[in-house]
């Protein structure tokens, strides 16, 4: 265990030492004051959290929460040697109880002589719920500054109790202006230019999707190749590998795409929903819990509107199992944009909770006598099935009897829209009403 943590031996300087000029790229050109940071202004500026805790020389115990490569180890290093705290990072990764009690021991051994720790974190939504609980006597007594760094949402992976001590800060993914900054300093550091064509720049820009280490790396690899001429976007492609998409079908990327998918379908947007079914497709989402999902899409958000919608998605499922990939992808699209363009309504769906929740509170409730079967001859001379009407044999096959229960009555659950086919089942209801209407004997 000793050399998995060669690299992170506590630090108590102030101010790190500069690396040296063989170091990697994005260690030399590492922030050294907050102000260097860039994409986190809401943070690190004047009014932000961060800027704010630093001008008063007090840290609260936090949570930096953001995507890889957006400087939560760098905050947290730089905010130690802004108000004159210890710095003492671990990686949960790497890190047991063993090596937890050892950091909180250095942290008292340090506070008796007078300086207080910055106990840095990463990955600390890597620690189990017993692990984490293990923080609190320490955050309570001051012992440590916890900063604690993850990729996670806080809400799914940490302890509510360690939440309630820790203030959540958002780091966002570095737009484009940042990363244009980072490959600005990079291009100063080497003196010369990144040898690109301005379209380039951009698709090398575009490539990072948002992480400055990665960037900072895919340009550290173009300066190390002599190049006869800058690059092009096709001459980039061919020379870089391709960045695979953030996505873990398990974590919080999965539900926060599935639900902008069916959303999206919900609000009518068929390019919108096409995008995000691109995003998961392309990043390796199973194609099967797509079409699941769209046919949920179909039955709560279309409905009887368009009752097209579910033969839609079960075609496309049975399309998709005999073309396979790529070829039967055509078809989940194609079931996405017709779901998205189809009117719209979720009377079922609302019609179904009210209906679960009716039969739940009124428990077991015998329907009306007569139109209970009766195969038995006591049953009916008690009365089961007397006076049932068969609607084939009604004007309009249409009698207008009772079904409901004498002791709940007529209910309505199911308010049909006036969209799409929706539309026709309302006119249809409303003449059966009239009709019922008219059938209920006059006092």
């Amino acid at each position: 265990m000793a050399d998995l943590f060669a690299g992170f031996e506590s630090d108590t300087s102030t101010v790190a030492p500069p690396p040296p000029q063989d170091a990697p790229l994005a260690d030399r050109l590492r922030p050294r004051t907050l102000d260097e940071v860039v994409g986190q202004e809401h943070l690190t500026g004047p009014d932000g959290a961060i800027g704010r805790m630093v001008a008063a020389g007090r840290l609260s115990s936090m949570i930096l929460w953001g995507p890889p490569g957006t400087g939560k180890t760098t905050i947290a290093r730089l905010l130690a040697d802004a108000v004159g705290l210890r710095f003492a990072p671990i990686s949960a990764v790497f890190s047991g109880v063993a090596d937890l009690k050892k950091v909180f021991a250095e942290a008292r051994d340090h506070a008796r002589l007078g300086k207080r720790t910055l106990l840095f974190v990463d990955e600390i939504h890597r620690f189990n719920r017993a692990q984490q609980d293990g923080f609190l006597p320490y955050v309570e007594d001051g012992t440590v500054t916890l900063v604690g760094a993850t990729t996670e949402n806080p809400s799914f992976e940490l302890n509510a109790a360690l939440l309630s001590r820790a203030q959540v800060l958002i780091l966002h993914r570095l737009g484009s202006t940042a990363l244009e900054q980072l490959i600005t300093r990079a291009e100063a550091d080497v003196d010369r230019a990144l040898p690109l064509d301005p379209s380039a720049r951009d698709a090398l820009i575009a490539s990072a999707d948002g992480d400055g280490r990665f960037l900072l790396n895919q340009v550290e690899t173009l300066f190390s190749v002599a190049l006869d001429a800058p690059l092009d976007p096709a001459g980039l492609s061919s020379f870089l590998q391709r960045r695979v998409a953030v996505y873990d079908k398990d974590r919080e990327g999965h539900y926060n795409l599935i639900s902008a998918l069916h959303k999206s379908i919900r609000g009518s947007d068929p390019n919108a929903a096409l995008y995000y079914l691109a995003r998961m497709l392309t990043a390796g989402e199973e194609p099967l819990y797509l079409l699941r999902r769209l046919t949920r899409a179909a039955v709560e958000d279309v409905g009887l509107a368009d009752p097209q919608a579910l033969q839609q998605c079960l075609l496309a499922k049975e399309a998709y199992d005999f073309l396979g990939s790529p070829e039967g992808e055509l078809a989940i699209a194609q079931a996405c944009v017709y779901l998205a363009t189809a009117p719209k309504s979720n009377a079922v769906y609302a019609a179904q909770k009210t209906a679960w929740r009716s039969a739940r509170e009124t428990g077991s409730l015998m329907p009306p006598a007569n139109i209970l079967n009766a195969p038995t001859k006591l049953m009916r001379e008690i009365g089961y099935g007397k006076g049932y009407a068969y609607d084939h044999d009604a004007e309009d096959a249409f009698s207008g009897a009772n079904y409901w229960p004498d002791e709940l009555g007529p209910q309505r659950f199911y308010t049909p829209t006036e969209r799409g086919f929706e539309k026709r089942i309302a006119e249809r209801l409303a003449w059966w009403d009239e009709r019922r209407h008219a059938n209920q004997p006059r006092d």
